[in-house]
């Protein structure tokens, strides 16, 4: 059965870590960090924040560091943002679906290359 207060509350997570994760001034932190899912277990004890940066894989994990030493400052905005009775542990997890589907997209492109070269032989 879907519990509608997870969800909701996994999103409301998600929509203001993005605009904390833009105020850090931490350098190891990238500026173009995207946070790609949370997942908020049942009790609304633990979250899993899945990020990811534009740069690579390399880079994300650099951010998920720098995001572990803030994790304290972090929840103390969140818990200021989203008013739950108790914060849930923030757990970062490096994502690299972002690096992935610019690697598909460029797969994709050069796909469509030489068709696109025929087309303006013609």
């Amino acid at each position: 059965m879907p519990s509608y207060r997870t969800d909701r509350t996994a999103e409301d997570m998600k929509r203001h870590l993005s605009e904390i994760f833009r105020e850090l001034k931490d350098p190891r932190i990238s500026m173009l960090l995207s946070v790609i899912r949370v997942e908020v277990s049942g009790d609304l004890s633990y979250a899993k924040v899945f990020v990811s940066a534009i740069e690579g894989a390399a880079k994300t994990a650099e951010s998920v560091k720098g995001l572990n030493n803030a994790k304290g400052y972090i929840k103390r905005e969140l818990s200021s943002r989203v008013k739950l009775r108790k914060m849930p542990d923030l757990k970062f997890i490096a994502d690299d679906s972002i690096a992935h589907g610019a690697e598909i997209a460029r797969i994709i492109e050069d796909f469509d290359m030489p068709k696109k070269e025929e087309e303006n032989e013609d």
